[in-house]
């Protein structure tokens, strides 16, 4: 990432480390709870369904934030947890809140570790990965993945993985499946399971122009108008249905990778 991008999350967590400073912001707070939910969901089962061992295990955490994901890690009964994050911000509050996790300042889109390669069973990078803009920055970050794993490890991350064409902002690109895959095989990871983490409640990235926009619409009115909490009270259990019945989504969704 360049140096504005990190500027950008350093001002943004050191003023909010909350759900809402790492989630969706013009979705209010209370959505976003209802979205990490959505979330802990999708992780959870996912990796029970995938029937992988993870008691025990080492685990590198990509991205940390708010140390979301540290924390289902733990419920998993992973051995030692090891995070990380872009802003300094994060990595100081990550380490107040789990004294017992090593936590490290670290721009996954660069070359370098912070940590000696192949330690781990496991690497995550959640909800992060698209906000790298730079293009070999976001091949370099599954190289990175790759190399902090041990041979058979498995690396675990969301993406916005397109079928339609790609998309660029100045915070965000979401890319093509064709693009992510093939970054995956360069690496030497292959992937094993993939599952959409959202259908309803995130932004419709993947489809048409005007779902896009009348789901925006949407939204930015039920926050507007206080609705955030009902309103995900209401599409949770729905949006948990349709995570385990669809096998693709207009949204983000979770793959889990095998280190060739």
């Amino acid at each position: 990432m360049d140096y504005s991008t990190k500027d950008f999350w350093e001002d943004r967590l050191a003023s909010d480390w909350t759900e809402t400073g790492v989630g969706y912001r013009s979705l209010g707070k209370a959505f976003n709870v209802w979205m990490y939910r959505v979330r802990r969901f999708v992780f959870l089962r996912e990796l029970q369904e995938a029937g992988v061992e993870v008691a025990g295990t080492s685990v590198f955490d990509i991205g940390t934030g708010t140390g979301f994901y540290v924390g289902l890690w733990k419920e998993l009964g992973a051995g030692t947890v090891t995070g990380s994050d872009i802003t300094s911000s994060a990595v100081s509050n990550l380490r107040e809140r789990f004294p017992d996790s090593e936590f490290h300042v670290f721009d996954v889109s660069r070359p370098g570790l912070p940590v000696p390669a192949g330690s781990f069973d496991f690497v995550s990078a959640m909800d992060m990965l698209f906000h790298i803009t730079d293009d070999a920055g976001h091949a370099q970050a599954f190289r990175n993945a790759a190399a902090l794993l041990r041979p058979g490890g498995h690396f675990v991350f969301s993406e916005n993985f397109l079928f339609g064409p790609e998309q660029r902002g100045p915070r965000q690109v979401n890319r093509s499946m064709h693009t992510i895959e093939r970054e995956l095989a360069a690496a030497g990871l292959e992937p094993v399971r993939h599952s959409p983490m959202f259908v309803l409640m995130n932004s419709q990235v993947d489809a048409p122009w005007l779902q896009r926009r009348g789901w925006a619409a949407i939204m930015r009115s039920a926050t507007a108008l206080g609705l955030g909490e009902p309103l995900g009270r209401a599409l949770y259990p729905l949006e948990k249905r349709l995570v385990q019945t669809r096998s693709e989504g207009p949204s983000t969704e979770m793959m889990i990778c095998r280190k060739v």
